[in-house]
């Protein structure tokens, strides 16, 4: 069905997924500090360039109106200003982005349990989905009151589940 050569190609992303997959869950896992602030120096200089393109935009919008030019220089000026507040002190930043993601899963979380509330009278099993929409409005809550903990916890729960993802990928790798 396949051709020898895609099925070689496919087995051969599969492994370097898997290796890939696998170093990436060890990093979050052992070293999670230091692999959160890998994320946001990324995260740092992809906003420092938006940025930059932002006001380099200005240019090239000569014809518009000054509010146009004006919302992309100030867009452009607070990317800017952003990126470099997180590589100029990366602790401050990383907690802060915890904290903000720790915040805004939490607030989807109780989001996601009034949804489910609402389906309630259409589902076919009307308590999993009680209990499914208390559970998220709790976890939600808990996150708010515990941002930087629970974004812990979700990045704990990210390096396990990529890395036994990897490993499972290896395995299928090697026994291709």
């Amino acid at each position: 069905m396949f051709s020898e050569n895609f099925s070689k190609r496919l087995r051969k992303n599969v492994g370097i997924n898997g290796l890939i997959s696998t170093l990436i869950g060890l990093l979050i896992l052992f070293w999670p500090g230091r692999t959160a602030q890998v994320g946001t120096v990324l995260i740092g200089i992809s906003f420092i360039l938006i940025g930059i393109f932002y006001l380099v935009s200005i240019f090239s919008l000569m014809n518009e109106n000054f509010w146009s030019r004006f919302g992309h220089f100030l867009l452009g000026t607070i990317y800017v200003i952003a990126g470099l507040f997180s590589l100029i002190n990366l602790a401050a930043a990383t907690a802060t982005l915890f904290i903000i993601i720790g915040i805004l899963v939490g607030f989807t979380w109780i989001t996601e349990g009034f949804v489910s509330f609402s389906y309630v009278p259409y589902s076919p099993s009307k308590p999993w989905t009680i209990l499914s929409g208390v559970l998220s409005v709790v976890a939600g809550f808990m996150l708010l009151l515990t941002p930087l903990w629970g974004a812990i916890a979700l990045w704990t729960l990210l390096g396990i589940v990529i890395l036994v993802l990897g490993i499972f990928k290896l395995v299928h790798y090697f026994t291709w």
